[in-house]
Order: C-alpha cells, then sequence, then structure tokens
C-alpha cells in the first residue's frame, strides 16, 4: 500500500487511472466490529458514482464503495511468468484460435467473427423451432475473438455481432482474456453493464514440449490424422456431426492419437495441432475404469515426440478452472497458467452450442 512521509496510508488512484493496474486496500469492517482489512489487485475497469469495479486475473469483478477506501496505487503490471515458454496474450490467442479453425468467419475490424454450425434437421428441431435454426460445435469455433479495436463504437460492433450470428441460427458469444499483460478486463466489465452473461470461464496453460514427450513410452499410442471410428468412439460427443469433423481436423498440421482397449473403444485418446514452435493439445480422454494408469502420459508423450520432430518446442492446452484431476496431471508435466479466458453469452438467448471441448476433461494420468 501506498504511505506517506508522515507514516499513514494514502489513496493515490482516481477514476482517470480506469484500465489501469492497481491495489487496493478497504475497510471490510463495520461500527460494531472489529476494523478488518481486505486487499484487492486488479485492473480497474470503472470507477462510477463512488463504486469502483477492479477486475481480478480470474475474471471477477469486485465492486469496492469509494468511501470504504484506506490505500490505493497504480502498480506494474503481473510479474513475468517464471515457468514454461515466453508469450504474449496475442501470440497465443491466435495460435489457439487455429487450432480450433471455424468453418467461416468475418473481420470486424481487429475482430474476428467465427462460425462453425450446420443446420439441424427438420424432424430433429425441437417443438416449435425457428425453421433454419442451426447447431454450433465448441463456443471456440463460434463466438468473437477481439484482439483489438472493431472499427465501431462498441454498440455498434456488438449489434453487428449479434446479427451475423442471429442470421446463423446461433447465438453471440464473445471471447475474452484475463490475467496476463494485454488482456480484455475493460472489455469483460463492459460487456458485463450491457448484460451479457459470462457461462464459461477456463484457463490456457503453457510449458515446454520436451518434458512432456519424455514423461512415458509413446509406443503404446497409435498416430493417424485423421479421427477414425475407433477415437470418435471415445470422444466424450457422440454423433459426431460433419461441422464438428472439420473443425476437429482444422489446424495446421493435426494429429489424433489413439491408445487401443480390449474392446470397440479404445482406453485413451487425444489431439495435437502443430502450429510453428507450437503444439496444442485437447481432447485427451481416457477410459474410466482405466484411469490412474498413465494412460493420458502416454497419449500425450505420442503427440509430444511427433511435435517435436515437425519442430515445435512449447506446448499449450486449454482446462477448466474446477477440473482438478486435469490441473494435478498437467502441473506434473511443468504445465502453468497463462491467462484465464471467458465466454459472455449475449443477452438474449436463441440457438445452441456445443459445450466447450477442453483438454483433460476427465484429469487421468
Amino acid at each position: 500500500m501506498e504511505i506517506s512521509a508522515a507514516g499513514r496510508l494514502e489513496v493515490r488512484i482516481t477514476a482517470a487511472d480506469v484500465g489501469k493496474r492497481v491495489s487496493v486496500r478497504r475497510l471490510a469492517g463495520t461500527e460494531d466490529t472489529a476494523e478488518k482489512f481486505t486487499d484487492t489487485v486488479g485492473v480497474l475497469t470503472s470507477w462510477d458514482s463512488g463504486v469502483l469495479t477492479i477486475t481480478r486475473k480470474g475474471g471477477e469483478s469486485v465492486r469496492i464503495s469509494e468511501s470504504s477506501l484506506v490505500a490505493g496505487k497504480v502498480v506494474p503490471a503481473a510479474p513475468a511468468r517464471r515457468r514454461g515458454p515466453a508469450a504474449t496474450y496475442r501470440e497465443l490467442a491466435q495460435v489457439s484460435a487455429r487450432g480450433w479453425l471455424p468453418v467461416e468467419s468475418e473481420r470486424l475490424g481487429e475482430w474476428e467473427l467465427r462460425a462453425a454450425v450446420q443446420k439441424v434437421p427438420r424432424e430433429a428441431r425441437p417443438r416449435g423451432a425457428v425453421v433454419g435454426r442451426r447447431a454450433g460445435f465448441t463456443r471456440r469455433a463460434n463466438s468473437v475473438l477481439p484482439l483489438g479495436d472493431p472499427g465501431l463504437p462498441l454498440d455498434a460492433a456488438l449489434t453487428a455481432v449479434r446479427r451475423w450470428y442471429g442470421h446463423r441460427g446461433l447465438p453471440a458469444y464473445v471471447q475474452t482474456a484475463t490475467g496476463a499483460q494485454g488482456t480484455q478486463e475493460l472489455l469483460c466489465s463492459e460487456l458485463e453493464r450491457r448484460g451479457w452473461t459470462r457461462e464459461v470461464t477456463a484457463e490456457l496453460w503453457v510449458g515446454a514440449l520436451a518434458p512432456v514427450a519424455d514423461r512415458a513410452d509413446p509406443a503404446g499410442a497409435v498416430l493417424s490424422r485423421t479421427a477414425d471410428d475407433a477415437w470418435l468412439a471415445r470422444y466424450q460427443r457422440k454423433g459426431v456431426s460433419e461441422v464438428a469433423l472439420k473443425v476437429l481436423g482444422s489446424g495446421p498440421s493435426v494429429w489424433f492419437a489413439t491408445v487401443p482397449g480390449e474392446g470397440a473403444e479404445p482406453a485413451a485418446i487425444g489431439r495435437c495441432v502443430v502450429d510453428g514452435r507450437w503444439a496444442g493439445f485437447g481432447a485427451v480422454e481416457v477410459d474410466p475404469a482405466l484411469r490412474r494408469r498413465g494412460l493420458a502420459s502416454v497419449v500425450m508423450a505420442a503427440l509430444a515426440s511427433r511435435a517435436l520432430e515437425e519442430g515445435a518446442s512449447a506446448a499449450w492446452l486449454q482446462v477448466e478452472t474446477d477440473n482438478a484431476g486435469a490441473r494435478a496431471l498437467y502441473t506434473g508435466m511443468g504445465f502453468a497458467a497463462h491467462h484465464a479466458y471467458h465466454h459472455y453469452r449475449e443477452p438474449a438467448l436463441t440457438g445452441d452450442i456445443d459445450d466447450t471441448d477442453d483438454t483433460g476433461r476427465d484429469g487421468s494420468s
């Protein structure tokens, strides 16, 4: 906290510091309780009518009454990560987006509108569904990737976004990020102020690739350029559509790994997209009856070995914040969180989207 020459705490931030990273201390006690101080660090995303909003690294917004402040100051950006490869948010956002390519896209300034949809057969539509209603595969291929200025005022840009997705029978989603230099805490705050709902929060983790390849003997996994029937039999989404297959097979250099099982379904599967120095892992799944036997490590080792042969040296993956098993597995492999990402849904609910397909949903090793 900021301390004056006289030894007193001081508030040295104002509304002019919106958009900057700050550290504040507020008095949380009341007249009837002992004084209690609470510290908050994050990006100051608004200061209106005597109330500050600070967005923390994980995307949570904290509202603080100006009258409760006892100290505050602007602080430097979060220190550079000490584990894993160095990378900017923008680089990782672009690389991960290429790992789940949409079927169609359109530019709106520096925003990319992305969609991977197909028409739902008339007989499969719920009663009362509108004609032309569509289903989209994975939010990451059916959301806006905003990496700068849309070229329009925000309200006009969001109107254009909603219109574009509405024409495709889909709800409008905007994918944002928090917790790293150059992420979008201000945009998160503006979306929430306009009634957009944060539905999904996950994290993008990075790590060195070679230790993943050394984690286990890759000989037990079979690699293929396509997701065959056996791989799809283990995949968590049954009845994968033609559009889903296009998304799964998209990317600069895609590999699928399969560990054969005793029955028709494999014991474990995984997917990797090699893109320059990066290898992105996803869809790592293990037969529930065979977990805790190192099969996920075998899958990832086989994919990592192939990625190393293609010149990659760094790895990324996406994991849900509540997936304790996967987080423990990837921590053991040397991965660490780089930033959090979120999907915000428009206020009006229209259309359907499959859930995100984050890496290592089962978290088995």
